[in-house]
């Protein structure tokens, strides 16, 4: 099961997963477009879309996909969402945590952030956007795939989440920095606590990647920071979910994976 997997890195996970045989189990949800300068006119059309492209991608290369729109704010999701992968292909061996319900919010009084896109300031609504997809979310998906695991007496699975260093704070993005930082504890406990069952649980933090999103001042960004100081592709971040979710990565879990 992969979340958010209707483009950028949860499309690119489904389909390098699929390549190795995976059925892939997809879940999306389409986003009012952002219409702002700031963003590429792509990027909207990408968020607003469907996973059939994705779908239809895996199949006609001979692998196998399905795929299903919910609102992870939504607590029901989850177990809704099992029940349906579980119908599809059988139960969920993988997980995979992408989706996210960000949002830019601040403490500063900025009204435009360094790439002039808007801000907003921290208030209630915009905690509770970000925390319900990025932090309730994933620890209600990872509790019911370790429920379901434990239940039917299995012994291999992997819970892989995304993150972008939030512990370390996130000026401009507040909200999600904190959610993210949360959900790495969330998945750090899930790999001391489930690791007898034989789950492995990792996070990846990608380095900054092209999702459609990237214009010409983050570019320069990039180039400036970090000892690559290239823009990362998805099919890049793909390739180490791939690994984690592998039989060579049985002895890898509670980390973070730095990509630069």
């Amino acid at each position: 099961m992969i979340t958010g997997a209707n483009q950028g890195i949860g499309a690119a996970a489904a389909i390098a997963l699929a390549a190795q045989g995976v059925a892939v189990f997809l879940t999306y949800k389409r986003l009012t477009p952002l219409k702002h300068p700031a963003y590429p006119e792509a990027y909207d059309r990408l968020r607003a879309g469907d996973a059939e492209d994705v779908v239809r991608r895996v199949r006609e290369a001979g692998g196998r996909a399905e795929a299903a729109e919910a609102d992870l704010a939504d607590p029901a999701a989850p177990g809704r969402l099992f029940d349906l992968a579980e119908k599809a292909f059988g139960p969920v061996e993988i997980l995979v945590n992408n989706a996210s319900g960000w949002l830019s919010d601040t403490f500063a009084p900025e009204e435009r952030d360094g790439f002039g896109r808007p801000l907003r300031p921290v208030d209630a609504e915009t905690h509770e956007r970000q925390f319900a997809v990025d932090v309730r979310a994933p620890a209600l998906l990872i509790a019911e795939f370790a429920r379901r695991h434990v239940e039917r007496g299995a012994s291999w699975g992997r819970v892989i989440g995304l993150t972008s260093a939030g512990s370390q704070g996130f000026p401009s993005e507040v909200s999600y920095g904190a959610a993210k930082a949360a959900q790495e504890s969330y998945t750090l406990s899930a790999a001391h606590e489930l690791g007898r069952y034989g789950i492995t649980a990792n996070m990846v933090h990608p380095p900054i990647t092209d999702t459609g999103w990237i214009n010409e001042e983050v570019e320069k960004l990039a180039h400036a920071h970090g000892p690559i100081g290239t823009v990362g592709q998805p099919g890049e971040v793909a390739e180490v979910i791939t690994y984690l979710a592998s039989h060579q990565a049985r002895r890898v879990t509670a980390q973070v994976i730095r990509m630069y």
